[in-house]
């Protein structure tokens, strides 16, 4: 008798514990957030204006909270047997997170977080979704710990976007 089919490998149970679905989100998540970290510091960086400061500031503290992330990604995937991925396998794709070309356009850094932002939302849940169906609770920890993070950020943003002027 199988006292722990979810958990025992063979045991009434055809799900693997980890699966490559999970393994692939964990790595597409842990790409995104470090290109979420060189977007944020970028941007942090190069804006300009009194209006600017307090959106620097919110990015310069987000950089080392999606800094965080990428390391519990990372440091799940080693768990899970499988390696982080290398700057050989990064492929840009937050275009909209690219620094604007006019310095004080803030407004537009702040729609770039929330897109970004709702992409890492959407990456989250499905992640949680899979370690669920997968039957691993710590990657669905992991998922729901940095999903309430990531919530937290587009609350702020769309504060800034409601408060920030848009001319």
């Amino acid at each position: 008798m199988c006292r722990y089919q979810h958990f025992t490998p063979g045991c009434g149970s055809t799900a693997r514990m980890t699966t490559d679905e999970i393994t692939d989100l964990l790595t597409e998540a842990y790409i995104d957030e470090l290109e979420t970290v060189m977007n944020y510091l970028t941007n942090a960086i190069v804006l300009d204006g009194v209006h600017a400061e307090e959106v620097k500031e919110s990015l310069e503290d987000d950089v080392q909270e999606e800094l965080e992330h990428a390391r519990r990604l990372g440091n799940r995937l080693k768990q899970l047997e499988e390696s982080p991925p290398g700057s050989a396998a990064f492929e840009a794709s937050q275009s909209s997170l690219q620094p604007p070309e006019d310095t004080t356009d803030v407004q537009s850094v702040i729609e770039g977080v929330l897109e970004a932002e709702d992409e890492a939302i959407e990456t989250y849940r499905a992640l949680h979704e899979a370690a669920s169906e997968a039957n691993d609770p710590v990657t669905e920890d992991v998922a729901v710990s940095i999903l309430s993070d990531e919530e937290a950020h587009r609350t702020e943003f769309r504060g800034f976007q409601k408060e920030f002027p848009t001319d």
